[in-house]
């Protein structure tokens, strides 16, 4: 598709700029407003109202009205909600994709697959809606009969990053409207205008005024500071770095709210002798280039058998080489910019530190000259393994290469790290596939497959890479809480 300027001014003036609260769009109480910019061009693309401490109060005060009836909506209702919402964004996919592409500055085509991915949560949690079993038996002894169901946990804080604006709101609004909570959703203050639109989506997909309200803020801690300590607000779900999430999770702990977190991650990509090195280094290149490395599940560190490593860093770096940066508006751009200058200081800090710690640069490891936030696609080789860029997520386009010798050291640098989200392995051997995956210790595995992300898998981690699950069976449990009813057995004792 030929983006012009027009079409994009178009677009973007199309979306909703006010705080959704109680089924309306309105200013911030303190008529603040907040600037979002282009990475690309580093240009302002829009302006939103900035939501207040009172305004959060006011979402959260939307929520709880409309919880007791949502609550009591029928499963099928809920689920027809999320599945016209499925409908109404395939219908508006290239909408959907150009804004992302602007706002947060992926490709245009990569936008397209995550609009796909995204939406799938919208399908997948509308199935889920209808088939979110209880159970009835007879206790062992015989006296009573035990009734379980699964109610909604209540009214929910809903924090999202900036690097998937589609897909985070997707996968935590979509199991929360099965599970018939009611939201309060802060986008990420450098990506808000995907969220804006998906809101919008919901309303005409027929979602009731209340039970989604959207409170984008240039202070995040204006938002969640106030709802945390109401004792109307029963979840918080965020996505997002680990340091915040650790005082998010001590936050909750004085409202006892429940959790779900889904923080930092350090991939390692293990690549044995016995891999198909052109599926490997394919796999690397999804692992590692999508979004830009701007994803948790992104392969940071890449651990690879010291028999095959040149083979593997030369056809890795050539593939690398081969990218193209530039604005994602571009169709023959394969890499966009980092999301702002801080990103792009901390991704460069981290590759001069290696090369000082003696890693060389095989491919990039410079900033691009000009306008917007863009870095080379870069290969580091021969990364001494107490290298800062092993242990810290790079959140970039760089890819550190260290090797091993056997399966046991494998394990162990995979291990050595604080975080355990997404790791990947190549190998042949079905065998060492199944001893690797129940020794390293993170909450995905891929194997022979550079990309694991789906809607019908639950995803997340453990370590520092939080805790609960999102996506899968598992997703719609996040935002149930269990009652148990005892009931005489009629016929004890007969």
């Amino acid at each position: 598709m030929t983006v012009t300027a027009q079409r994009e001014a178009e677009l973007i003036a199309s979306i909703p700029k006010g705080l959704l609260i109680n089924g309306e769009w309105r200013d911030a109480s303190d008529g603040g407003t907040y600037d979002v910019f282009d990475p690309a061009t580093g240009k302002v693309l829009a302006t939103l109202a900035s939501a207040t401490s009172e305004d959060a109060l006011a979402a959260l005060d939307a929520a709880d009205a409309a919880q007791k009836q949502w609550a009591l909506t029928a499963p099928r209702v809920r689920a027809d909600i999320l599945r016209r919402a499925f409908d109404l964004i395939n219908e508006r996919r290239d909408d959907f994709a150009l804004v992302m592409t602007l706002e947060m500055g992926k490709p245009y085509s990569e936008a397209l697959g995550e609009v796909t991915y995204g939406n799938e949560f919208l399908r997948w949690f509308s199935e889920e809606t209808v088939r979110h079993y209880g159970r009835y038996l007879t206790t062992p002894e015989g006296k009573n009969k035990i009734l379980v169901q699964n109610k909604p946990v209540g009214p929910c804080l809903l924090i999202t990053p900036w690097n998937f604006p589609l897909a985070m709101a997707t996968r935590k609004v979509g199991p929360a409207v099965a599970a018939g909570c009611t939201m309060v959703l802060k986008p990420a203050k450098l990506t808000p205008l995907t969220s804006q639109l998906f809101a919008q989506v919901m309303i005409e997909a027929g979602l009731p005024a209340g039970v989604l309200n959207v409170v984008s803020s240039a202070s995040a801690s204006k938002i969640s500071g106030p709802i945390m300590k109401d004792h109307r607000l029963r979840k918080v779900s965020f996505t997002g770095s680990t340091p915040v999430g650790v005082q998010l999770l001590k936050d909750a702990a004085d409202n006892v709210l429940r959790t779900s977190m889904e923080l930092g991650g350090n991939a390692p990509f293990l690549v044995f002798e016995d891999a198909d090195l052109d599926a490997a280094v394919e796999g690397a290149m999804a692992a590692k280039m999508r979004n830009m490395g701007e994803a948790c599940t992104a392969a940071n560190r890449f651990i690879v058998q010291d028999t095959i490593a040149d083979e593997f860093a030369a056809k890795f770096g050539a593939a690398m080489a081969a990218l193209k940066t530039g604005r994602g508006t571009d169709p023959e751009t394969n890499v966009g910019p980092l999301i702002d200058s801080k990103a792009r200081d901390e991704v460069h800090s981290l590759v001069e530190a290696a090369v000082e710690q003696g890693a060389t640069v095989a491919v990039g490891g410079n900033k691009v000259e000009g306008d917007g936030f863009f870095y080379q696609p870069t290969v580091l080789n021969n990364v001494p393994n107490d290298a800062a860029i092993l242990r810290q997520e790079i959140f970039g386009p760089v890819a550190p290469i260290t090797t091993f010798s056997t399966e046991e050291q494998a394990i162990e640098l995979a291990n050595a790290s604080e975080y355990g989200l997404a790791s990947y392995l190549y190998t042949s051997d079905f065998s060492r596939m199944f001893r690797v995956s129940e020794q390293i210790e993170f909450g995905m595995v891929g194997f022979n497959a550079g990309v694991i992300s789906n809607a019908a898998a639950p995803f997340g981690g453990v370590k520092q890479s939080g805790l609960g699950r999102e996506g899968g069976a598992e997703g719609i449990e996040e935002y149930s809480t269990v009652q148990y009813i005892g009931i005489a057995d009629p016929y004890a004792g007969r």
